[in-house]
């Protein structure tokens, strides 16, 4: 099971947390949100993995950030379409130089209650990995969970992460669901809003006994 923490923004908070050795750390590239991102990703670890996060962003817009800060992984959190997503991978191998990074595409779907799967398939071979979040008032960053039973039916076997108001308190609940048949295909596990501070500066304690209590 990998780990993602996203939502980072400062940049003693970013190095921190890189400390505790988490598989992606996530940038919002979303100017409406509290936890936008508008400095540099100060040098990791070559085994974290930068996710750049964008909502209904221009293509263009989305590679000039990959290119600056040599983002290893895009993360789609608004109405982009499979061919949108097929457009990005293409721009983007199309512009590729021979040390740049390869790019994996992440597309979030949002859920509450129920979901229709059949709109995933157009994104079968499109993407990398699907991300399921809480449906809210927000692209993100609700705080809450949404139910984890309607993945029950999920009919993929594309990886995804699950993400959507995880917090410490939900640990027994994710330790009984990553023990059932639905999490089969859960490759991840995506934090924010609840291990803060306030908004984009993480509690590094927390953060450490959550990684420690599940064993990433």
């Amino acid at each position: 099971m990998k780990l993602k923490i996203c939502g980072m923004k400062y940049q003693d908070n970013i190095t921190q947390v890189a400390n505790l050795q988490p598989d992606y750390l996530g940038f919002i590239f979303y100017k409406q949100s509290k936890r936008y991102f508008d400095g540099n990703i100060p040098e990791l670890p070559k085994a974290i993995k930068k996710v750049g996060v964008f909502v209904d962003a221009e293509i263009d817009y989305i590679l000039s950030k990959v290119k600056t800060h040599k983002l290893n992984a895009i993360q789609l959190h608004g109405n982009e379409s499979a061919d949108f997503c097929n457009e990005i991978k293409y721009q983007f191998e199309r512009s590729r130089e021979p040390n740049d990074n390869t790019i994996e595409i992440i597309k979030v779907f949002s859920i509450k209650n129920e979901f229709n799967f059949d709109v995933l398939k157009p994104y079968e071979a499109v993407c990398n990995y699907f991300l399921f979040d809480t449906k809210g008032q927000l692209p993100g960053g609700n705080g809450y969970t949404f139910n984890w039973e309607v993945l029950s039916n999920y009919p993929s076997q594309k990886p995804y992460f699950l993400s959507g108001g995880i917090s410490l308190n939900e640990t027994e609940n994710i330790k009984s669901f990553l023990g059932s048949p639905k999490s089969k295909y859960c490759y991840a596990l995506d934090v924010n809003s609840k291990f803060e501070i306030e908004a984009g500066l993480k509690n590094l304690e927390e953060l450490a006994t959550f990684k420690t209590d599940l064993s990433f």
